[in-house]
């Protein structure tokens, strides 16, 4: 399944299920409990979105980063990661939440 992040003031972003998923989990509109296929970010919550996903950001960057430190210290071949972080896979959502708090446009998803 795909996710497909709609708004007036951008282009349309779309991310594979598993992204699109941990997105909508990070900033708080998806749960094991309450999966969101369709739901909304309106514009007096995109501030809030855009801080949690810096949050993440920074907090696996970090993690990346002990990680490799450690391997280092234990002289251990260096950890692998995925080839793409959340920075990348987030940007083009980020990106869209700024245009559309800019112009008060709200975002809607769906599957």
């Amino acid at each position: 399944m795909l996710y497909k992040f709609k708004s007036k003031a951008a282009g349309d972003v779309i991310m594979l299920q598993p992204n699109g998923e941990h997105v909508l989990q990070i900033i708080g509109k998806h749960s094991a409990t309450e999966p969101s296929l369709k739901g909304i970010l309106l514009p007096e919550h995109m501030q809030g979105a855009l801080d949690a996903l810096s949050a993440a950001i920074a907090l696996e960057e970090k993690m990346r980063h002990d990680a490799i430190a450690l391997a280092q210290a234990e002289h251990l071949p260096a950890p692998r990661f995925e080839a793409i972080g959340l920075r990348q896979r987030a940007q083009p959502l980020m990106e869209m939440i700024r245009l559309c708090q800019k112009e008060e446009e709200p975002i809607t998803w769906g599957v």
